[in-house]
């Protein structure tokens, strides 16, 4: 069921934040939307507590009511109860529907329930949760999908907002040293702001598992379940006993074991209700937590469906948990107290969710829903795998085999490191070839799944990065551990085409998806050279397994190769690639197209055929690709040699298209800012998104290097450093435990340290030998490895310029490319946590970094992302409505999405995330602007859990979040979020960036508005050299950058103006408002240029102890609605009429 929070975030007595659209509204396919339900207003029924109202929804869970009291502030300490209607034990996973009897105003009663070992655990469990739930160590260390977030920090508790008037005098607005134009220095320790009201409310000294346990069997038969051992404030040491019927304190010592009951008696349901009573302390600050709980917003108590690490956190000190000891060192998987059977059959469950039904709306959410649960549970189980296997806790099934050849089975998810094994990939490329083909694999698992062709199977599969190895986690297919994978296989190769196998019903399947995947059907010889029918690359093989079930998997070649990086001998590439030096040899052979390429390939051919025959409609146009193409162990049938020749053309073709459209289309629209990549990810994003690969980057920079326009080019110069090499490839493998942080501080030493030789220095107190300096490579799987011990910066950096797609290092030289930047690209590459605090790189005098600064390593992980299919049309009708001006109907979609979105993934995911952005900004749109700030706030929130607090795309929310606290009357919180988003820009972009120009000129809008002229001239000097920049002197950015310069110096009386009113008049139309604007702006400075410079000649002629009228004229500064309209135009809103 859902949790407390989030139904009181998004369902529970909030429901109207998320409103439902009518039952009239149906999506723009036509197809059913889901209806609006009546909703009950029932009664709760708490022992020893007040009733309550609660409304809910005849289609939620009981699980759900049971999950709102276990959050409820009243209600939160119980846990082992039963929901009781007209005497009847209602069924946790039954629908409120199905409850015969049920409706308006019926009662529930909450009744107490006999405890068992399980459920005392539980009860434990959830407690230590209660007390350690204004704790962020979770967040910090990774844990339980918390992550963080600093919204309420960065508007320091005023995001409800205050009223213009009279708060300039009392509130500073100031900006911080830090983040001023022009500052060189990049501080990290504002990165994590520290949390307000951060006093630790502490209720007992020590919560633990008394070493009594487990009961004697003769305690056991009086209903003993577990022993506890508590301190209380008051320095009290109590031993506790958890029993069927509640919790008690017995008279055992820590020397001596009595179980009886001490007196006085005190038999309470509740952990929390004795402890209460024992220590006056404990009742008093439990009290003062629970009130500080509910009171922060409950999307900050939401668990994030993956779990997202932070690469920085301040120094914290190290508690006492006996929860978090135990999940450590007793609890192998991780949810044992919760699953019937124990262990899960993750494919199975896998399996099982996709088979469920989806004919109609309701079945398709509940089936999405499913899946979705399914996978994000599977990700973490992988993932704690991962981690338990590099770290050396996982027995080998083949232990007696090389360390790189060793395979782990562990919680049903069978896992094999990403090196060659048994020389499989010799031929192309080695250990790399091997690194790459898990990522390939996992792009044909995403590709089959997104197609989601019933009857064919695909393996769970998640690839990891962690500690310098490359982990894929895979399903298990039922059966294939009984026998060899030759004896398994049924379709396709397991020798790379030596030997080949067809079945028709793989076939039929297989074609079901061919058309999607550009897949075209073909005829290869096996060994007896007889022809075998294939509609995918041999590498692909179909298992049935022991369920009957159809699997495929080995998916690394599912899209065809790239012929730019497969020099073949005697093809000739096309003119347009050779003139950009292709073919080029690369380190792997298993270079292929993206999937996103091929749709653009599609298109682009439709439309030149078309245009070939004078026609104006869409045809039936069909383009295939065979992935068997160069490949070295096929052979093809006779047959199919017609189609060859088709096919090696259609690669050529693709290949040059890449590289003659593709890649310059991809500049153009970086030149006209459709778009903007702030870091490496997002600029990976964008190419992704163009079907342009990374490998490709060196082919960018050519270009840029050649481009008139390059120095408008220079962003994306700086976002490719972010692109660069493989850090994974370059981490230090092999290393021991012990020796971890000293080589990842000494890599980090060499990559951004100026110090010339940064040794690397082990802590005084620690018991670590010194080991020998060793001379092997950098890279050395297997046993103990040391040469990071003697790694130098120039040794680090040859290797980073062999492995990069470009000259790294003269990049990050010619492009000022900030080391703090680079810092956090490789920290969250490479998944490396380093203490939050400000690092000097120019000092040659001692290292930036020691062992003490690198914290933690977190797997990096990539996997499947289960999506809400109708939601995400519904979302895609919503913004086009929205685009062409029709609000109305785009808000009836848009609430209807959410609702579909909210079904699927629950309250918090990057996709509620986009969907909130847009209510928020239609509420603005029409006027709403408090509902605006209200649901924007989520927006900020949700984009700091599920992207990161430094995400480019959360800094784009901040913004937006402060135009609409500006709109609300909220002038210094909009400047708190304004010099947060500057800095997280600073931080990731640095300061020559074309977003930046965007913030400057917001601040300095702001700042005038809170008359601090001198400031906002600073930030608006900044923003008009940006845009001259990457805009250009003929641009309406400049323009209005000159605009807002010239009434600034207007509001200063400085009448010295820039030619900037006439320069700005020029881009509109005589007509324009905003021409207009701008000459009566003019007349009216040079009218009170002219009176001023009359006062003081009269001044000059009359002497200045001349009775002359010396009053200097009034220079009425923009109302605050020129400013908002001003704001909204540098921001690029436009309010349109509602329709």
């Amino acid at each position: 069921g859902r949790d407390g929070a989030e139904r009181v975030a998004l369902n529970g007595r909030k429901r109207e934040e998320i409103p439902s659209v009518n039952g009239q509204v149906m999506k723009p396919d036509g197809e059913e939307v889901i209806p609006d339900q009546d909703l009950l207003n029932i009664k709760i029924q708490v022992t020893g507590s007040d009733a309550f109202d609660l409304q809910v929804s005849p289609q939620e869970l009981v699980q759900e009511i049971i999950q709102v009291l276990m959050d409820r502030e009243d209600t939160c300490h119980r846990t082992c109860f039963s929901l009781q209607h007209r005497g009847n034990i209602l069924d946790n996973f039954s629908e409120l529907s199905s409850v015969k009897g049920l409706g308006d105003g019926s009662v529930l009663k909450v009744v107490e329930e006999p405890y068992t070992a399980r459920e005392a655990r539980i009860h434990i469990r959830h407690i230590r949760d209660l007390l350690k739930s204004l704790d962020l160590a979770d967040a910090y260390n990774g844990m339980n999908c918390n992550s963080l977030s600093f919204l309420t920090e960065v508007s320091e508790g005023d995001a409800a907002g205050r009223s213009w008037i009279g708060i300039f005098d009392a509130v500073d607005c100031s900006p911080p040293e830090y983040i001023l134009p022009g500052s060189k220095d990049r501080l990290l320790s504002p990165l994590q702001p520290p949390v307000l009201d951060n006093k630790s409310v502490q209720c007992l000294k020590a919560l633990m598992l008394s070493g009594w346990n487990p009961p004697p069997g003769n305690r056991r038969m009086h209903g003993d379940l577990m022993y506890l051992y508590v301190i209380t404030m008051e320095k009290r040491h109590v031993s506790l006993t958890a029993s069927t019927r509640g919790f008690y304190i017995n008279q055992s010592t820590m020397d001596v074991f009595n179980p009886k009951p001490a007196s006085p008696s005190l038999l309470c349901h509740s952990l929390v209700e004795l402890l209460s009573q024992i220590s006056p302390a404990f009742k008093k600050n439990f009290t003062a937590l629970q009130k500080k709980r509910v009171q922060c917003h409950p999307l900050k108590r939401i668990a994030t469906p993956y779990q997202l690490y932070s690469w920085t956190t301040p120094h914290s000190e190290h508690t006492i948990d006996c929860v978090r000891a135990e999940d450590a060192f007793t609890s192998r998987l991780g949810y044992e107290e919760h699953i019937p059977g124990q262990t899960r059959d993750w494919n199975e469950e896998l399996q099982t969710t996709r088979e469920l039904p989806r004919e109609v709306l309701t079945q398709r959410l509940q089936r999405e829903r499913a899946m979705f649960k399914v996978n994000s549970d599977f990700v973490a189980a992988a993932t704690r795998g991962a981690m338990a296997i590099i770290d050396g806790n996982v027995m080998a099934i083949n232990p007696g085999e090389e360390v790189k050849m060793q395979m782990f089975i562990w919680n049903s998810i069978f896992f094999s490191l990403g090196f060659d094994v048994r020389d499989h990939y010799k031929d192309f490329g080695g250990d790399c070839a091997a690194y790459v083909a898990s990522g390939h694999d996992l792009k044909g698992v995403r590709a089959f799944s997104l197609e989601d062709t019933s009857g064919l199977y695909t393996l769970g599969t998640v690839v990891l990065d962690y500690r310098g190895y490359r982990v894929t986690a895979q399903s298990i297919i039922p059966g294939i551990l009984e026998r060899e994978q030759e004896q398994s296989v049924v379709y396709g190769s397991v020798d790379f085409g030596k030997t080949v196998m067809s079945n028709h019903q793989y076939v039929d399947l297989l074609l079901k998806s061919a058309k999607a995947l550009c897949v075209q059907k073909h005829l290869v010889l096996n060994e007896h050279d007889q022809p075998v029918l294939l509609c995918s690359s041999v590498e692909c093989k179909g298992i049935v397994g022991n369920d009957g079930r159809f699997y495929i998997l080995d998916l690394l070649r599912t899209f065809p190769p790239d012929l730019n990086f497969l020099p073949v001998e005697g093809e000739e590439m096309p003119e347009e690639c050779r003139r950009w030096g292709f073919p080029r040899q690369y380190r792997h052979k298993l270079c292929s197209f993206r999937p996103e390429l091929l749709e653009r390939f599609k298109c682009s051919a439709l439309k030149a055929a078309c245009r070939a025959v004078g026609s104006v409609n869409d045809v039936v146009f069909d383009i295939r690709f065979n992935p068997n193409m160069y490949s070295s162990g096929v052979r093809f049938h006779e047959l199919e040699n017609e189609a060859i020749v088709i096919q090696k053309r259609l690669l050529r073709d693709a290949a040059a298209f890449l590289v003659a459209e593709q890649i310059p289309s991809f500049i153009t629209d970086c030149l006209r800012h459709k778009v903007v990549p702030a870091d490496g990810v997002t600029m990976t994003d964008a190419l992704h998104r163009r079907g342009i690969n990374i490998r490709y980057i060196g082919t960018i920079a050519q270009l840029v290097s050649q481009s008139e326009e390059r120095q408008r080019l220079d962003h994306i110069m700086v976002s490719r450093v972010g692109t660069g090499p493989g850090f994974c490839f370059l981490f230090p493998q092999g290393v021991e435990m012990s020796g971890l942080s000293s080589a990842v501080s000494r890599f980090l030493n060499c990559l951004l340290s100026s110090y010339p030789n940064p040794v690397a220095h082990l802590p005084p107190d620690e018991l670590v030998s010194r080991r020998k300096k060793s001379k092997r490579k950098l890279r050395s799987p297997g046993a103990v490895d040391t040469a990071w011990s003697s790694l130098a910066p120039c040794e680090l950096w040859r290797h980073i310029n062999s492995e990069a797609y470009f000259p790294f290092s003269a990049a990050v030289e010619r492009f000022g490319f900030q080391k703090v930047s680079l810092l956090r690209e490789f920290c969250i590459k490479a998944g490396i946590q380093i203490l939050l605090r400000d690092y000097s790189f120019d000092s040659r005098h001692k290292p930036t970094f020691t062992e003490e600064d690198v914290l933690n390593i977190f797997p990096v992980a990539k996997h499947v992302s289960v999506r809400a299919t109708d939601g995400e049309r519904i979302y895609q009708s919503a913004k086009e409505k929205v685009e062409k001006g029709n609000l109305t109907e785009g808000f009836e979609l848009l609430t209807e999405a959410l609702n579909q979105f909210n079904n699927v993934y629950g309250a918090m995911h990057p996709d509620m995330c986009d969907a909130l952005h847009l209510l928020a900004r239609l509420h603005y749109l029409k006027g709403d602007v408090s509902e605006a700030v209200n649901h924007q706030q989520k927006t900020v929130i949700m984009s700091e859990r599920t992207r990161g607090f430094d995400h480019p795309r959360t800094t784009q929310e901040y913004i937006s979040l402060a135009l609409y606290s500006f709109a609300n009357s909220q002038v210094c919180v909009a400047l708190k979020l304004l010099y947060r988003a500057r800095y997280l820009t600073l931080t990731v972009s640095g300061e020559d960036h074309p977003a930046m120009a965007v913030l400057d000129s917001s601040i300095g809008l702001v700042l005038q508005a809170v008359l601090e002229c001198d400031l906002a001239l600073r930030f608006l000097q900044k923003a008009l050299e940006i845009n001259l920049k990457y805009f250009g002197l003929q641009s309406l950015q400049t323009a209005l950058s000159y605009h807002l310069l010239a009434q600034v110096c207007a509001s200063k009386a400085e009448f010295l103006l820039w030619d900037a009113t006439p320069r700005g008049g020029t881009l509109y139309k005589c007509n324009h408002q905003q021409t207009r604007v701008s000459s009566e702006f003019l007349k009216h400075v040079t009218q009170q240029a002219v009176n001023l410079q009359r006062t003081m000649n009269e001044i000059y002629q009359n002497g200045s102890g001349s009775n002359t009228n010396t009053n200097l004229p009034l220079i009425t500064p923009p109302s605050i609605d020129t400013m908002l309209e001003q704001l909204n135009t540098i921001n690029g809103v436009s309010i349109l009429p509602v329709r």
